[in-house]
């Protein structure tokens, strides 16, 4: 019976990983394969930039985040990821609304007015 529940609710969750960009027809200006590994071209930001999840990871060109916690409200998911660039370690939270399966907009609390919306990259 609790396997039954823990399935019904990870079946509603936001299923986040893959590479994520600002505009769908930017996925092959942001992201690059470099062998079996999909990471960033060199002027990735230039065409707005994007993430990579992988499992608990969320990938930026500079930063790397490790997700401590998730939770997940109808289309909303709040993340908490200690993130690490060159020269610090912070805690940041990730506050996502998802739009349709391929599609995401990340906002920030405090700040009804700003948001960034992401597209799912095909696998490439």
């Amino acid at each position: 019976m609790i396997s039954l529940v823990v399935t019904v609710v990870s079946a509603n969750a936001l299923e986040l990983n893959g590479a994520w960009a600002t505009g769908a027809d930017n996925c092959a200006k942001v992201f690059a394969r470099k062998g079996a590994q999909l990471g960033f071209t060199d002027m990735s930001d230039v065409y707005g930039g994007g993430f990579i999840v992988d499992g608990d990871q969320i990938i930026g060109k500079f930063a790397r985040c490790r997700i401590k916690a998730r939770k997940d409200s109808g289309p909303n998911v709040n993340l908490i990821a200690a993130c690490a660039t060159d020269m610090m370690l912070s805690s940041v939270q990730f506050s996502l609304k998802e739009l349709d399966t391929n599609s995401l907009v990340r906002q920030f609390p405090g700040m009804e007015d700003m948001e960034i919306r992401y597209h799912r990259c095909p696998a490439q």
